[in-house]
């Protein structure tokens, strides 16, 4: 089966599953639609993404549909998602007239709105009255100001190799249609797809140098780039040019530098010498035959520059000005070593943005705190209680995909995807983007007087929300990040989630009302401030559940906020005005009708018991530790080792060099340097995932196989490697601790598969079994 079609039967089951445990009535469409919005915006192609379902006049002229809409946080896009959806099992074609039909539809909803109309049809209620109301409100013309372009995405999950639609302009806004197909989808699961620029017959012209000298990490350009290019990509593209990991943080704000505008209208013949130019990253750059001229670029990203090209742009907009005479200089490096990639450009993006203060905890992708309550969330087992006998863990994804490809790594047979399942419950997932929403809703952050993180803040969607936690609310010190850090955050979790719950469904038939994004956040604010901060979130912790107590005072003040927030809205747009400070102002100063004293249980007091910070091993036990694990390794099993990778190519050039020096480390008992001990883990993990029977080879019970010895058959009880559990190693580890027998990495990494930090794979059940034989033969019975 090709991994598109295994892609495929694994997204239609996962639609499937999530449509049937959700609880808010949503289709399977409505499904597909919120996980392909989802991945789009984690590859930074979308932001602020609302999904709603609305059709009228199907068939007519004037038929309309759309799936979801958002507007971007500066006011400069709007996007709009309408879906195809085939409930086939198979992967199938999505026909031209489908995606002709879709585009007319979306784009009669755009029109309907800009013009106006549209609010005077719809009910408050409606999912789309508060699109229509931002877009076509004749009081607030902020958004019809600001607005660059409109992306319209037409999604399906069918596979789609015609024609994209015609871009089309409507009310003098440009409409650019995209088609987000299943194999868009699946190339997005590894990373973001690039963006492809193609000079070879535009009509203009960059002239490029690459740098002369070439080396292993990167190669550099610089070009010169017509103003009225950079406009034209900026009006086209947006933020989707401005490096993910700082999207957030640098935004593409809208102003114009009052230098930059001088210098456009004035002396435009003088803006090269006196810019400064862009700094950029690249995929690839292909120059024409000349080899003088830029004929395309792969995935172009700006990493600093992004207020000159804004500048340039709207002062040709907004002023009219003249920009033909404008070129702006770009220094662009092309990263050669996939593999220090992400630390290449996070640096790039670092050192550019000198104009801006940029922490290094605002590069999120490799941000230690994260990474911390990561390690946190594969440590750290839920307690056993009157009400919770099964111990799991709740699985931190700081990476897109992470658990759904630990889930696949482990999932060969029905069995033990029971068992990953069982250990790790996908009810208990938390996303970094869900994180922000626990923390961001539940505690107020202040700079002196300025209030800087509050539920508000929650409402505003969860790009926003997230940089506002990146920002402030996450603690910049990892060593921060302990037991009790964690433990908190998933009582806010479960608080929460309970909460969002209790507000009700579509399905339930008992919802409160159509703000459940705006309620739910503001009362756990308010839940908050009203116990001042004294709610027992330990309790909440050890119990995995919220007391019925806490649970009716959080209800009935929820059905309070319900009805004050649109009844003092000072428009009809209650969200909008849910997301200022002033909304969040009026609601503290509010007087509640609840009783705080019904809730005494679950606050702390004198009498609750304190909490105890768990240590976990340093860097340095954890570099001693994987030091004694290669050492364990004999030098006759490396060199095996570096003629099976030379065999396999499994094992890069670069790491097969290494191999001489940690052999000479080990003969010689010489110290390791740490990078050529990064390399022997590296290496050692390459082995494990791929053939693990090489480590095993001087190991007397390693004959064959499955069954390694046939003497002494009478002490083992199990024979073959899928009987190997979590169980089963729990009982070895705690036999092998009173009887030490087990090399000791052995011992090791079977304490990191117990622990959670590495996945129980079948080739590692193999190797457990030749480690149980060992035992058995040596007095070991379950």
């Amino acid at each position: 089966m090709k991994e598109i079609d295994k892609f495929y039967h694994s997204l239609m089951q996962d639609v499937q599953a999530r449509t049937l445990a959700s609880e808010d009535g949503g289709t399977q469409e409505q499904m597909f639609t919120s996980m392909a919005v989802d991945s789009l915006a984690e590859s930074g192609e979308t932001e602020n993404a609302e999904i709603v379902y609305y059709e009228h006049d199907l068939g007519t002229r004037n038929q309309q549909k759309i799936n979801g809409f958002a507007i971007s946080e500066n006011l400069e896009t709007v996007d709009l998602f309408i879906t195809i959806f085939n409930q086939t099992q198979e992967r199938s074609s999505t026909p031209k007239a489908s995606i002709e039909q879709a585009a007319t539809r979306i784009a009669n909803v755009f029109r309907r709105a800009i013009y106006g109309d549209y609010v005077d049809e719809l009910p408050e209620t409606s999912p789309i009255f508060n699109f229509a109301f931002q877009l076509g409100d004749p009081d607030n013309n902020e958004l019809k100001q600001a607005l660059i372009r409109v992306n319209a995405f037409i999604i399906t999950n069918g596979e789609y190799k015609g024609e994209i639609p015609n871009n089309l302009e409507i009310c003098g806004y440009k409409i650019f249609y995209r088609v987000i197909d299943i194999n868009y989808l699946f190339r997005t699961q590894e990373s973001s797809v690039p963006i492809e620029m193609d000079f070879s017959e535009g009509k203009y012209k960059i002239p490029c140098v690459s740098m002369p000298v070439e080396n292993a990490d990167y190669q550099a350009y610089v070009a010169i780039i017509p103003g009225e290019c950079l406009a034209d990509l900026y009006e086209r593209y947006g933020a989707r040019l401005l490096e993910q990991n700082v999207r957030a943080f640098l935004q593409f704000t809208g102003k114009i530098n009052k230098g930059i505008r001088k210098t456009i209208k004035e002396e435009p013949h003088m803006f090269l010498a006196y810019n400064n130019g862009i700094a950029a990253t690249a995929d690839h750059i292909e120059l024409d035959r000349t080899g003088h001229y830029i004929k395309s670029i792969s995935n172009l990203q700006i990493v600093n520059g992004g207020q000159t090209t804004a500048s340039i742009y709207y002062t040709a907009k907004k002023d009219k000005a003249d920009i033909s005479g404008i070129f702006v200089q770009a220094k662009v490096s092309v990263i050669s070593d996939k593999d220090k990639f992400h630390e290449i450009v996070s640096k790039i993006s670092q050192y550019a943005n000198t104009q801006n203060k940029v922490n290094n905890a605002d590069f999120t992708s490799n941000n230690p705190s994260l990474v911390a309550i990561e390690h946190w969330s594969r440590y750290l087992l839920t307690p056993i209680s009157y009400t919770n006998s099964l111990q799991t863990y709740w699985f931190f994804e700081r990476v897109r995909g992470q658990y759904k490809t630990l889930r696949l790594k482990e999932g060969f047979t029905k069995a033990r995807l029971k068992e990953f399942e069982r250990k790790y419950p996908k009810n208990q997932v938390i996303t970094k983007v869900e994180l922000a929403k626990y923390e961001n809703a539940y505690c107020e952050v202040w700079d002196g007087r300025k209030l800087l993180v509050g539920p508000h803040i929650v409402v505003r969607g969860n790009e926003k929300n997230y940089s506002i936690f990146m920002a402030y609310s996450l603690p910049k010190n990892d060593k921060k990040i302990d037991n009790i850090f964690f433990e908190d955050a998933v009582a806010k979790a479960i608080l929460f989630r309970t909460a969002d719950k209790l507000y009700g469904t579509k399905r339930s038939g008992n919802q409160l009302g159509e703000l459940k994004q705006v309620v739910v956040p503001y009362t756990l604010g308010l839940l908050n401030l009203m116990t001042k901060n004294k709610l027992n979130l330990y309790k909440i912790w050890e119990n995995q559940k919220v007391s019925d107590e806490l649970a009716d005072f959080v209800y009935g003040l929820m059905k309070q906020v319900n009805e004050f927030i649109p009844q003092n809205s000072p428009s009809k747009n209650c969200i909008e005005w849910a997301k200022k400070e002033e909304c969040w102002n009026e609601v503290k100063s509010h007087s509640w009708d609840v009783d705080v004293d019904s809730i005494a249980d679950d606050l702390i007091n004198e009498f609750t018991k304190s909490r105890t910070i768990i240590k976990i091993e340093s860097d340095k036990e954890e570099v001693a530790n994987n030091e004694e694990k290669i050492r364990d390794i004999s030098p006759k099993i490396w060199e095996k080792i570096k003629s099976w990778g030379e065999e396999t190519h499994l094992i890069n050039s670069k790491q097969l060099s290494r191999i001489f020096d940690i052999t000479y480390n080990i003969k010689f008992k010489k110290p390791f340097k740490i990078n050529v001990l990064n390399t022997a883990i590296a290496i050692f993990n390459i082995v494990v995932d791929n053939n693990i029977d090489l480590l095993y080879d001087e190991d007397e019970n390693s004959a064959d196989g499955n069954n390694v010895q046939q003497e002494n058959l009478s002490s083992r009880q199990i024979t073959s490697a899928k009987d190997i559990t979590l169980d089963v190693i729990a009982k070895m580890l705690a036999w092998e601790n009173e009887h030490p027998t087990l090399d000791r990495w052995k011992v090791r990494f079977m304490n990191d598969v117990l622990a959670g930090s590495r996945a129980l794979t079948p080739k590692l059940q193999h190797g457990f079994l030749l480690n149980y034989f060992k035992l058995a033969d040596n007095g070991f019975k379950l």
